[in-house]
């Protein structure tokens, strides 16, 4: 069975156990020096689409030699963690994975941080702003500005009729991400500015969590990533923002303001182990994984 957040495949010699501990443990030690394990680690956004992947690679060749006969007949082992695009960078610095995974630019802080860094563009998303189609606002207009989504989100407006006079008397409800997570920096840097986001606003420890309670909240409204909104259509209404509505088109062209790459980060040069699972990424198969799980390749 595919397990989508974390790969873990370990092994045993049964024929060097028969000769001895001692043979087993050389064996182990060989294959960890050519570097038989993958580790990822970072934005919850690509770890879905990074498990996915390595599930279809992992079943496809099950051991490495399988992939190129010059590695060794060693399982394939991909693990896969999330904890935001904060952690992902952090685990690169600290050289404590191989692969960080964001779902936003690199800061120049962190970049001078690691002496050779290489970034993958693996896809492209974009946050949109999404409301539950029962919401009131969804009979009155069909997108918002910039101004209205900060007097929203900022908290000035505390009810949908103080948005609009026809609008009912309710509490708007407001949806965000983690505040350190890399969606709200995208949001803050692209919609917000200077402007903070109420302090009553429900973080949402993941994408899916956050579309989940727009969903289930007809007074909710929330910044959805492209990718897991799209999984959901049916169930939800995509505003525009300044008369630009998130289609592929308009993110790709960069007339929909609110949008971010989905990068790979790694210190220095992969060795061709990592590489052979990095080139089925980039490759049809790995951008048509990502296409499918609503994101948009580069390829």
């Amino acid at each position: 069975m595919k397990n989508f957040f974390a790969y873990f495949i370990f092994f045993a010699l049964f024929a060097a156990l028969m000769t001895g501990c001692s043979n087993s443990e050389n064996e182990a030690a060989s294959n960890n020096e050519l570097g038989t394990q993958i580790m990822f680690n970072g934005s919850s956004t690509l770890a879905s689409v990074i498990a996915s992947i390595a599930a279809d690679f992992s079943e496809t060749y099950e051991t490495w030699d399988n992939v190129n006969s010059n590695f060794p007949n060693a399982p394939i082992s991909i693990h896969v963690a999330s904890g935001g695009s904060g952690q992902g960078i952090r685990t690169v610095i600290d050289q404590t994975t191989d692969f960080g995974m964001l779902a936003r630019e690199v800061r120049e802080s962190e970049r001078e941080q690691i002496s050779y860094i290489q970034e993958y563009l693996i896809g492209i998303d974009a946050l949109t702003v999404a409301i539950n189609p029962e919401n009131p606002l969804a009979s009155l207009k069909d997108g918002l500005t910039t101004e209205e989504i900060v007097r929203i989100f900022s908290g000035e407006y505390e009810t949908w009729r103080d948005f609009a006079p026809s609008l009912p008397d309710e509490e708007i409800v407001v949806i965000i991400r983690d505040i350190g997570g890399g969606a709200h920096e995208v949001f803050q840097d692209n919609i917000m500015g200077d402007v903070d986001v109420r302090i009553d606003a429900i973080q949402a420890p993941s994408m899916g969590a956050l579309v989940n309670r727009v969903i289930e909240n007809r007074n909710a409204i929330g910044y959805a990533s492209f990718g897991v909104s799209n999984q959901h259509k049916d169930s939800l209404v995509l505003l525009n923002v300044d008369g630009v509505a998130p289609s592929i088109e308009n993110i790709m062209n960069g007339s929909y303001i609110i949008q971010r790459p989905l990068l790979l980060v790694f210190s220095g040069e992969p060795d061709d182990i990592q590489s052979s699972f990095l080139d089925v990424i980039l490759g049809e198969e790995g951008q048509r994984k990502i296409e499918d799980m609503g994101f948009i390749p580069i390829n």
